[in-house]
């Protein structure tokens, strides 16, 4: 954690609208793609602790698959019941043609 990168996919293969989930050292996280930007975000619902990323996004926010709770891609915000508290956010970069996350809570 910290410091390392974990290598999410090559820059081309995440298209625009689309994500990918990679685990960085026991921790899912959820890579999106929005318009050309990146945005990285912990795939768990604060509300349960369920899975998140594969709910349904309308611009950068993601409503969870299970109960309905909503947030905001770009700062992990929780936008409405049943969630209240965020879910963490993680750097992206694009570097030697590929795109990175890490866990930088630690």
């Amino acid at each position: 954690m910290g410091d390392s990168w974990t290598r999410v996919c090559a820059a081309g293969e995440l298209l625009p609208d689309e994500y990918r989930v990679v685990d960085v050292d026991g921790v899912l996280i959820a890579v999106y793609n929005v318009g050309g930007q990146y945005y990285a975000i912990e795939d768990v619902c604060t509300h349960d602790g369920g899975e998140l990323a594969s709910g349904d996004r309308n611009g950068f926010v993601l409503t969870c698959p299970r109960h309905g709770a909503q947030f905001d891609l770009r700062t992990g915000e929780a936008l409405c019941a049943p969630a209240y508290s965020p879910t963490a956010c993680f750097p992206v970069k694009v570097e030697q043609g590929a795109v990175w996350t890490r866990d930088d809570r630690w």
